[in-house]
């Protein structure tokens, strides 16, 4: 996987975001944070947005802090399927 042709802050939120367990997620902020970009959280859900590698970098694991779901290219239905078959209990 190239990530050479992507800013240096999108190669850092993708990478950080290949490091979120199956079963797990982390806020928008919380990414922007170990991506060393902490007050980027609007940025990381446009990297997201357009992340080409979505299942090499699983940006479904990505939420909004307050635990809902946020925002996904497939639609929020599939956003919770892709976490519910990691086991991860979504109460929407």
């Amino acid at each position: 996987m190239d990530i050479s042709r992507f800013t240096p802050s999108q190669r850092a939120v993708y990478r950080a975001v290949a490091t979120i367990p199956y079963g797990e997620t982390a806020s928008y902020g919380h990414v922007a944070r170990m991506a060393n970009l902490p007050s980027a959280a609007r940025f990381v859900g446009t990297t997201m947005a357009n992340n080409p590698y979505s299942v090499l970098i699983p940006c479904h694991r990505v939420i909004r802090k307050d635990g809902s779901i946020g925002g996904f290219g497939g639609g929020a239905d599939l956003k919770e399927k892709m976490l519910a078959l990691e086991g991860w209990g979504v109460n929407l």
